[in-house]
């Protein structure tokens, strides 16, 4: 399979690879506490790892792919208060996330996905898209992983709905690519006692800390490396069936309607 990393690649080879109308994914994620047995990397590994497997399956099916480098820090003041996260706020985040699509549109290529790993990332990356799609003229498509394979992770999940943090979803997917990072004997002390949210169809800003007195939301115990396995297979493949649809891309975008 040819190379799909953009940073592996000579110019010349990316020069094609836009000649050739390839799909350029970035990876969108963070850095920040996961509870007292994951480590701080969690959505920047999980977010790479899901976009290579993804890539790797477009490739295989024809449609070419370049997969960026991840944007490693996002938007996680909620998780300041437990130490080790590092967080930008609004602007320096969506000046950065403008400054590599601008880059990339300049190059040639004309179809951007945002592969967002990180759940306070979500509103403001689609707030991104509305902006910088019809200030750069492109079509940007946008998604946070576990909710465009909403039904694939369920379906796997024994104890939960669906991924929240640090939790059955994400140590599985931990166990399955860096188990030597997973710290195991810490998992009972995560079993989160995570407050619910008393009113529904609202919203109010909250940190981490006043949900979860260990950082972690959801129930890491029930996690094993074979979750996370199918977790990955599962989620990838949903993903390259939609990112492959050409329908996808053929969307009218714009509509307008001069006298």
């Amino acid at each position: 399979m040819d190379e799909i990393e953009w940073r592996r690649l000579r110019a010349d080879q990316l020069r094609e690879r836009a000649r050739q109308d390839a799909i350029v994914i970035l990876p969108v994620a963070s850095l920040e506490q996961h509870g007292q047995h994951l480590p701080v990397e969690v959505d920047s590994c999980l977010g790479e790892e899901l976009t290579s497997r993804t890539a790797a399956k477009m490739a295989a099916r024809g449609t070419p792919v370049v997969v960026l480098p991840a944007i490693w820090t996002g938007l996680s003041e909620h998780h300041m208060s437990f130490g080790g996260t590092i967080t930008l706020d609004f602007p320096a985040f969506a000046a950065l996330i403008e400054g590599v699509v601008r880059s990339v549109l300049r190059h040639g290529f004309r179809r951007i996905v945002l592969l967002n790993a990180h759940g306070g990332n979500e509103n403001a990356l689609r707030t991104i898209v509305d902006d910088l799609t019809p200030k750069l003229g492109a079509p940007i498509v946008q998604f946070t992983y576990w909710y465009a394979a909403a039904a694939a992770v369920a379906r796997i999940l024994e104890t939960q709905g669906g991924l929240t943090h640090a939790c059955e979803a994400e140590t599985s997917m931990m166990l399955a690519v860096r188990p030597a990072l997973v710290a195991t004997d810490r998992i009972p002390h995560d079993n989160t006692n995570a407050s619910h949210e008393p009113v529904g169809g609202v919203y109010r800003w909250r940190s981490i800390g006043s949900r979860s007195e260990t950082g972690s939301l959801g129930n890491p115990a029930a996690a094993t490396a074979e979750k996370g396995r199918q977790l990955f297979d599962a989620i990838s493949d949903v993903l390259a069936d939609k990112l492959c649809n050409e329908a996808l891309w053929d969307l009218p975008w714009t509509s307008e309607r001069l006298p």
